[in-house]
């Protein structure tokens, strides 16, 4: 037998830096692996600025910080996905078309949960450039049994409007990196997909983790321009913004551990909680 050998906290800082480690739920679960490899406030400091736009990661770290355990820490990731594939099961109807865009945990597995429910259905999804995380979710859906069919991000509006034979798209699912007052932050087409939604009469639902919500400002990630084109010609600008916001009016609910709420309503739950 093969023993692999564990990462280090310089690894797992660079994989999360690069996004070789994806997703909101497995980024801070690294991360909180990463500090108990090295418990010190510096630690916590480093982790912190590997990705700001990731609160999820602020509040766990935030947490160990105040001496939460952190056992009972992993514990929430599990029962918040247990619940949250709760929620989403009771949203899939028989013969359902689930529109998804990048690599959502939180989606995924709740999918895939409700594969093994007995729900029938199929997933339409983007490829996600220029790193192409729809290429994961569509290979983890797939495994699972669940027909998938992915398309080029420029074709979204085919895939929502039936212009080419697809079938009606029946609801969207997306994940989010950020949940504030006003609305998501999410993976940069996002927003495009809410306002296609709207126009075809799609419901538009957010699958998220609450600890994902944050009270102060999230910046936007402008990432490395080579992740467009590598060694491009001189004197060609290229911008690579990697998330962008969608206002809370095109999301019908937001489906979380918290329940499927619309999005005041789920302001005001999470406040409290």
């Amino acid at each position: 037998m093969v023993i692999k050998k564990k990462p280090t906290f310089s690894q797992v800082t660079k994989d999360i830096k690069d996004i070789k480690i994806q997703g909101a739920r497995n980024i801070a679960g690294w991360a909180l692996y990463a500090y108990l490899l090295k418990p010190k406030k510096k630690s916590i400091k480093i982790l912190k600025g590997l990705r700001p736009t990731e609160p999820m990661l602020t509040n766990v770290l935030n947490r160990l910080e105040k001496g939460e355990d952190s056992n009972k820490i992993l514990d929430h990731f599990t029962d918040a996905q247990n619940e949250i594939n709760k929620f989403v099961l009771k949203e899939i109807k028989k013969g359902d078309v689930i529109f998804t865009h990048c690599h959502s945990t939180n989606v995924v597995k709740a999918l895939i949960n409700a594969k093994k429910k007995g729900k029938k259905f199929e997933v339409y999804n983007t490829e996600t450039r220029p790193l192409f995380q729809g290429r994961k979710t569509a290979s983890e859906l797939r495994k699972a049994g669940i027909p998938v069919t992915m398309f080029v991000d420029s074709a979204m509006n085919v895939a929502l409007s039936r212009d080419s034979g697809t079938k009606k798209v029946s609801k969207v699912f997306i994940g989010s990196d950020a949940l504030v007052k006003e609305g998501i932050i999410n993976k940069i087409g996002s927003e495009m997909l809410a306002i296609l939604a709207k126009k075809y009469k799609i419901p538009f639902y957010v699958v998220a983790d609450s600890w994902k919500f944050s009270n102060k400002k999230v910046p936007i990630e402008n990432r490395k321009l080579n992740e467009v084109w590598d060694k491009a010609p001189k004197n060609i600008k290229i911008k690579n913004p990697s998330f962008e916001f969608v206002p809370k009016e095109y999301i019908k609910g937001i489906i979380s551990e918290l329940g499927n709420l619309s999005y005041n309503k789920f302001l005001k739950v999470v406040k409290k909680s």
